[in-house]
């Protein structure tokens, strides 16, 4: 019976696409598919790639320039190479304050920064490794916190660092970023991953302290996450331009995103036009950041890694 009804069945006709693969049009079809995807890959890493060297590229270019032609010649190739002049004029312009916002910049930016990586991986370390009572809420107010504007929290701050007297004073920089909420969810995600709880018991079993245990367990096995929380904080803290526009009146105590914005409003206040010099400045102040990056890529790649593994 089984073979009368197999015998029976007509034959299903084949789909368009199974003919035009059998018929040679679509028999190379996957190579042809997958030469496609790769050519689509190429042109939009081509693209992404000339869309972030090509900022840098004019920047180099046009630091070599000086007034005139950074107006009148093409703004991405060579004209006549006043690189020296150009970088003798900016230190030395205003008895050399560009140094000055340069070291700011990186005060600020160590001690805020060290400062919030060693808070952030704490708090993420017992978020991740106790049980208390308050813990969820805590933690949804972390998350909850991602979704404050930052610019909502200006004048409060404001008026709050004018009762403390900490207006126009290097603590108005430094204190507010000793705290960040998403280095905290950070922390804490990648210590569930990477400390097992059952080191922590054997350390208790042997007679360790909560605190001893963070510091020759916890903080040693979080060291990877640390430097990704440093070297993301310290980014954001090079390139943060509206709270130290707002805390700090001094010029002597201005960054250089501020600094270089003074200088760009000179040419709208009056007749002068210090362009070429706040071109060379952004130059420079790219050096730090670049080594920086270099020095701990080792670091970002293997926390981004264990991330994505995560």
């Amino acid at each position: 019976m089984t073979t009368i009804l197999e015998k029976s069945t007509p034959p299903v006709p084949p789909s368009p696409a199974v003919r035009r693969r059998a018929s040679g049009r679509g028999g190379d079809g996957p190579t042809r598919h997958s030469r496609r995807t790769k050519a689509l890959v190429l042109g939009g890493l081509v693209f992404f790639t000339l869309y972030s060297l090509a900022p840098i590229w004019w920047l180099v270019v046009s630091a070599t320039k000086n007034q005139s032609d950074l107006y009148t010649t093409n703004g991405l190739w060579f004209s006549d190479f006043h690189f020296t002049d150009n970088l003798r004029q900016l230190f030395t312009y205003q008895d050399g304050i560009f140094l000055k916002w340069l070291w700011n910049t990186v005060f600020y930016g160590v001690v805020g920064t060290v400062g919030m990586t060693v808070v952030c991986v704490a708090c993420g370390y017992a978020l991740a490794m106790y049980r208390f009572r308050g813990r969820s809420v805590l933690m949804g107010c972390v998350i909850g916190s991602f979704l404050v504007p930052h610019a909502l929290l200006t004048i409060p701050s404001f008026l709050l660092y004018t009762d403390l007297r900490m207006v126009d004073t290097p603590w108005a920089i430094i204190v507010p970023s000793f705290f960040n909420a998403f280095s905290v969810y950070l922390a804490k995600v990648y210590a569930e991953g990477a400390i097992p709880p059952e080191l922590l018991e054997a350390a208790r079993i042997d007679g360790a302290g909560e605190y001893r245990i963070f510091l020759t367990v916890g903080a040693r096995l979080m060291s990877t996450g640390a430097a990704t929380i440093f070297l993301l904080g310290f980014v954001g803290s090079w390139n943060s331009f509206f709270g130290p526009l707002v805390f700090l009146r001094t010029p002597e105590k201005w960054t250089v995103m501020v600094g270089l914005y003074s200088w760009l409003k000179v040419k709208v206040d009056n007749s002068a036009d210090l362009t070429g010099m706040v071109v060379v400045g952004s130059l420079i102040s790219l050096i730090p950041m670049v080594a920086l990056m270099i020095s701990m890529q080792r670091y970002w790649r293997s926390g981004v890694t264990l991330g994505s593994l995560k």
